[in-house]
């Protein structure tokens, strides 16, 4: 333990961030990060609890205590030594994870939680710029090749592990980049895509090999990546977005949230064809903003992330509505610590500007004479009894004006054409919410393994990275045997 009085004498600070007028005019990351001294002074704040229940309040399960003492005593390399045991890429986690290690931070219970996230992030680009970290070549390759489909943080995460036990691992990606979400989902104010690229090149240092521009199913049919790889993994993510399916809906100026959140992510990578991450043409046209007013539907982190994006376009208007009701403001009794906390959030792109409404119905799209969205009719929704029984009413019902609606009601499950399709003529399952089947991440095809969003859900980055890595070990078991692999519940992949 740093400093067992730390948590007393110290008070959580996070990073300042760069004033509004001037972050609005570009799409770099906002924050202004933190001397070496003020990160010690932070992670002074850890308590080294008898139980740790950040441990289980983070996904990956990252030795917290541990790496907080190690950044008191300002001995980075052993706090990236601790923090990379457990985590691929905390230069993404530290930047975009919502931190559910901080919302079960003992500290947490009666004071401001340990900035955990930001202390990670200080710790891997401590390590980045001082040459910390350094391709971990295999020394001896099994001879086996895994081809893992999906090059987002799932797939990212066991290409890594798998290279790490030796075998030989190919990454397919359809777009023309490697990343998936974290490239073309996440706005670079949030993480700048240079992060992305540093870590892909050394990965490739490491020998992966990474094909992009590649659609398995398409350009590779199932059959033949069966026949070349001893081992698949399918970490395709959950492509397939929610719809509302009410009236209007197809007018034109109606867009799914990511087509309009990865064209901007394209602009900014400074490829300004009219083109879309798989290199062909939009078949929606080219999505701007500006000067239009904006509706976004939805009331989660990818909402926000158009909301901010909007701003930086200079949208005439923003309007951001959600069918839940406003949760309150401070932490709701159904979910007591250490669980993540119902509570009300309002995020950097909201502090740049948006009217936002909660308890909102979406009743119909209003398009002019050519077919042009114009208009939003919705409603408040409110609990009434009717004979004698709770239900939702629709009252307070008005039309705004809107000519740029992006849906940002998440995501279904993954794209089932394509190789999808085709494995499961083989066997492959999929259960009730469309998802694929796997258990213990196995398939019912026993060389196909599936992680991230594909096999859970729609999820976090975070999670998606434990699922790659918890995946890599139950792959590396059925190709080897056994494992060395790190994972968080090793008991759980035992052999069948």
């Amino acid at each position: 333990m740093g400093k067992p009085t730390g948590f007393l004498e110290v008070t959580r600070e996070t990073p300042k961030k760069r004033p509004v007028a001037e972050r609005v005019e570009d799409f770099k990351e906002i924050d202004i990060d933190f001397t070496a001294d003020k990160v010690k002074s932070q992670a002074s704040r850890c308590m080294d609890c008898g139980v740790p229940f950040c441990h289980s309040g983070c996904p990956l399960g990252n030795i917290i205590p541990e790496f907080n003492d190690a950044v008191y005593d300002q001995n980075w390399a052993y706090a990236y030594e601790i923090l990379s045991s457990t985590n691929n890429f905390p230069e993404f986690t530290g930047r975009i994870c919502p931190a559910p290690c901080e919302s079960a931070c003992v500290l947490g219970i009666n004071k401001p939680p340990v900035t955990i996230e930001y202390i990670e992030k200080s710790i891997i680009e401590y390590a980045f710029g001082n040459g910390l970290v350094k391709p971990n070549i295999p020394t001896k390759r099994t001879g086996k090749k895994v081809a893992v489909v999906g090059s987002g943080p799932a797939g990212m995460a066991s290409a890594a592990q798998l290279n790490k036990a030796g075998h030989t691992v190919t990454v397919f990606e359809r777009a023309d980049k490697i990343g998936g979400l974290l490239r073309y989902g996440i706005p670079d104010f949030k993480l700048e895509k240079w992060v992305v690229q540093r870590r892909v090149e050394v990965m490739e240092q490491e020998g992966i090999i990474f094909k992009t521009n590649t659609n398995i199913g398409v350009d590779i049919k199932a059959d033949d990546l069966l026949e070349d790889f001893d081992l698949v993994i399918l970490s395709g993510g959950s492509t397939v977005p929610r719809t509302l399916g009410i009236p209007g809906s197809d007018l034109k100026g109606i867009y799914p949230a990511m087509e309009f959140l990865s064209q901007q992510n394209k602009r900014v990578s400074g490829i300004e064809r009219e083109v879309n991450h798989a290199g062909k043409p939009y078949p929606m046209g080219e999505l701007y903003a500006t000067d239009k007013n904006v509706v976004v539907i939805g009331g989660g982190d990818t909402g926000s992330d158009c909301v901010g994006t909007s701003n930086r376009h200079k949208a005439k208007s923003i309007t951001q509505v959600e069918v839940m009701p406003m949760p309150p403001m401070e932490r709701a009794s159904q979910t007591p610590w250490p669980n993540w906390p119902m509570m009300l959030r309002t995020s950097t792109s909201h502090e740049e500007g948006a009217d936002r409404h909660w308890s909102i119905a979406v009743k119909e799209f209003i398009g002019d004479a050519d077919g042009n969205l114009k208009g939003l009719k919705l409603a408040d929704i409110v609990m009434e009894v009717v004979d004698g029984k709770a239900q939702q009413v629709h009252v307070n019902e008005r039309e705004i004006p809107v000519e740029l609606a992006l849906i940002a009601a998440g995501f279904l499950h993954p794209q089932r054409e394509g190789i999808l399709a085709q494995l499961e003529e083989k066997g492959l399952e999929f259960d009730e919410r469309g998802n694929v089947k796997a258990h213990n991440y196995q398939t019912a095809i026993d060389k196909v393994f599936a992680a991230g969003d594909m096999r859970r859900g729609q999820s976090l980055v975070v999670w998606a990275i434990s699922e790659g890595r918890e995946a890599a070990r139950a792959a590396d078991i059925y190709l080897m045997g056994e494992s060395v692999l790190e994972a968080k519940n090793v008991s759980s992949f035992a052999v069948a």
